[in-house]
């Protein structure tokens, strides 16, 4: 029996994955557990139709993304901090502060896990930081960090 599976199962299939199964274990098991549906062609065709929709709101997502990475690129996020000699900070700059300052200054809400700052900034100038807006697009803010 043909069934496409609503819920990944474990050794059998993914989540809108369609399969061919023995009817016992597709009767008793998958359908009687609302794990899969029968593989109609109406069934089918509202899959397609899932299917189809999920790439457009992935496709939506990304253009999102793509729009804030270039409105990101000619922000400039300036943070004061505490400095010493030689231009070195009295503890440091961290993805948080970035983030908070870039709501607080340009409204836009950034989560601060999506700054791939590798360490934290420790220096005075300008840096360059990496953002990951979606799989598929990486931005940079420009983060100028100035003494008190």
């Amino acid at each position: 029996m043909k069934v496409i599976f609503t819920q990944d199962v474990k050794g059998k299939g993914k989540k809108g994955e369609v399969k061919n199964v023995s009817d016992g274990y597709a009767r008793n098991y998958l359908l009687k557990n609302n794990l899969a549906i029968e593989a109609t062609p109406g069934n089918l065709k509202g899959l397609e139709a899932q299917k189809k929709k999920e790439q457009q709101l992935e496709q939506a997502e990304e253009d999102k993304a793509t729009q804030l990475k270039t409105t990101l690129e000619n922000i400039e996020v300036k943070l004061k901090a505490k400095a010493g000699e030689g231009g070195r900070l009295f503890g440091s700059i961290t993805s948080k502060q970035i983030a908070d300052q870039l709501k607080k200054a340009h409204d836009i809400k950034l989560d601060k896990r999506k700054i791939e700052l590798e360490q934290p900034i420790r220096s005075l100038g300008y840096t360059n930081v990496p953002v990951k807006l979606h799989p598929n697009v990486t931005g940079t803010i420009r983060v100028h960090v100035e003494e008190q």
